[in-house]
């Protein structure tokens, strides 16, 4: 199965989260040498933005700041885990304390996963029984490749490093991936104390028979069910606040590498390109409207980048070649690219 047909269905990562996950990519951004300008280009995002509470990020303006910093430094090993590693409970916001006051490490496993919306995932958390224990197996299949190690990573680590603190121990919790030995190896030596096995069929954490039903320190019923009255009207409001429109320029900025077309689109959304294009004309503007705002809000942010060549700006736009990207920029602006950069 190719990888573009392994994800022609809505994707479980495209929804709107809050602004912290952002802003540790960010900083880890800056760490490697970008700018906050170079991490947002094309995403319409600011740094003043990320600082705001109230603050909606989609989840292709994450994409697109993970794609900014791995195409600067590379897909390293290590690269997610070090943003795995900047979070704390308090990063998860209301969902993390949620599961913290849970009465026991099964009912935090079945309230994470219940409202993952919430947390800042790309992969889709599914709870399945592994012999005696309970695995939380991390399906990844949704992400688009060229970031996929990158999140998996991500999250992996962060469950490695906040679970021991939530549950007052290290032990009865091991972590399988699916890694090669080398990336899984160098993962082992960025989490010392955390049991990390390879050769997995896919990612998975595991959680002991015996460790299930332990009380969790911090647990408190009164504050378990009023968080999760929290997270279950915070969901519904994220779910509410999105238009056909901006659910399908989320998309676009997350496979604008890619081309997306109408008929990848519509189908990410569970429907007929045709119901798209309709849905889409009741908004008020179109699919292709759609690709060249996205693609040129993008390029007028890449262009101010010294950095980059015109190839490598419309390789991100997803042209095949610098002479096709300069035609469209012509068509949204009048001038030709080299014409915008000497102003």
């Amino acid at each position: 199965m190719t990888e573009s047909a392994k994800t022609i269905h809505p994707a479980t990562w495209d929804h709107p989260r809050g602004p912290a996950a952002a802003r540790i990519l960010l900083e880890l951004g800056n760490e490697h040498g970008l700018t906050a300008a170079e991490c947002l280009a094309g995403t319409g995002l600011t740094r003043t933005d990320l600082e705001r509470p109230d603050t909606f990020v989609e989840a292709g303006q994450e994409l697109a700041i993970a794609r900014a910093i791995i195409g600067r430094v590379g897909d390293s090993v290590g690269l997610g885990a070090a943003a795995g590693l900047r979070y704390t409970v308090g990063t998860l916001g209301v969902w993390g304390y949620a599961m913290l006051s849970s009465a026991s490490v099964r009912e935090a496993i079945r309230l994470g996963v219940r409202y993952a919306e919430l947390s800042f995932a790309f992969i889709q958390p599914i709870v399945e029984p592994d012999g005696p224990d309970l695995a939380v197996v991390f399906d990844d299949a949704e992400i688009p490749f060229d970031v996929r190690d990158f999140f998996v990573e991500r999250e992996l680590t962060k469950i490695a490093v906040l679970t021991p603190y939530a549950i007052g121990v290290r032990r009865g919790m091991r972590v399988e991936t699916a890694f090669t030995a080398s990336r899984a190896a160098a993962l082992r030596g960025l989490l010392p104390g955390v049991d990390l096995r390879t050769g997995a069929a896919d990612h998975r954490v595991i959680f002991a028979a015996d460790l299930l039903d332990q009380p969790l320190p911090q647990a408190d019923s009164t504050t378990a069910l009023m968080l999760e009255e929290q997270c279950r009207r915070m969901l519904e409001a994220r779910r509410a606040r999105r238009g056909i429109a901006a659910r399908v320029r989320s998309l676009i900025l997350a496979e604008l590498d890619t081309g997306p077309t109408a008929a990848t689109i519509a189908a990410r959304l569970h429907m007929d390109e045709r119901t798209l294009r309709r849905r889409l004309h009741a908004d008020g503007t179109s699919f292709r409207e759609l690709v060249d705002e996205v693609r040129s809000t993008l390029a007028a942010d890449l262009l101010t980048l010294d950095r980059l060549t015109l190839a490598e700006i419309a390789r991100r736009l997803g042209y095949h070649d610098a002479a096709g990207f300069s035609r469209a920029y012509r068509r949204w602006t009048g001038r030709t690219p080299r014409q915008s950069v000497r102003g």
